[in-house]
């Protein structure tokens, strides 16, 4: 319970971080904007708010995984996109280019990166149980694939074949497919499996309410969930 509590007033806190970042950032790109000639500085804080932005939107995916069993994926997911949160800032306003082109590579390694366990971090929460598992599974070997592949043309991609693309484009659909199919699993199927209404004590009622509360989720998931760990053999 404690552990649940302190995961919840966490994933509050950084989450109120990443909006005000965000807004601040925001404004600040609005302020540019409208703020007389567009210049060099003005370009830089608009380019600056892209890269929070960005930012802002990877780590609330990786919040996602807070409290869960895969927790390690969202926290693997924000070490990561530090690398080219970091040095796109450092490109934007610093004015040494005496590597330009390695550091525009790790940037594009580490986006890459950073975007896949992103995307795996959403997929894990959304459909993360039992019924689920082997889908997940399939999908998560195509993304982690696509992102790997995408890497390597960034570090070295000039001897990449034909046969390389053919191959990435086919992993790709499967990618987007298996994306597809697990949103739509896990936005519509826990309403197909609901049943009729049943009676439950005030008793179970409170616990059920206490512990979505604890757990930042709501009664429905917490039973569904309890579901799903009784239905594993």
């Amino acid at each position: 319970m404690a552990h649940d509590r302190v995961m919840k007033d966490l994933r509050r806190i950084v989450s109120a971080v990443v909006i005000g970042s965000f807004s601040v950032a925001a404004l600040l790109g609005i302020a540019a904007l409208l703020g007389g000639s567009f210049g060099d500085t003005q370009a830089r804080v608009l380019l600056t708010t892209v890269v929070i932005g960005l930012e802002s939107i990877a780590v609330l995916c990786y919040l996602s995984t807070a409290g869960r069993p895969f927790a390690a994926v969202g926290l693997l997911g924000f070490l990561v996109s530090l690398v080219p949160f970091l040095l796109g800032l450092g490109i934007i306003w610093l004015d040494d280019t005496s590597d330009s082109e390695s550091i525009a590579r790790a940037i594009g390694v580490g986006a890459t990166l950073a975007a896949s366990l992103a995307q795996a971090c959403l997929l894990l929460a959304l459909t993360w149980s039992a019924r689920h598992r082997a889908a997940l599974l399939a999908t998560l070997v195509p993304v982690t694939v696509v992102a790997l592949m995408i890497a390597l043309a960034i570090i070295d991609g000039e001897d990449l074949d034909d046969g390389y693309w053919r191959t990435f484009g086919v992993v790709a659909i499967l990618d987007v497919l298996g994306t597809v199919i697990l949103i739509a699993l896990g936005v519509f199927g826990r309403s197909e499996r609901r049943v009729p209404a049943v009676a439950l004590s005030p008793a179970v009622l409170g616990r059920v309410s206490d512990v979505a509360a604890r757990r930042g989720t709501t009664p429905d998931a917490v039973v569904d969930e309890a579901l799903d760990q009784l239905e594993q053999p």
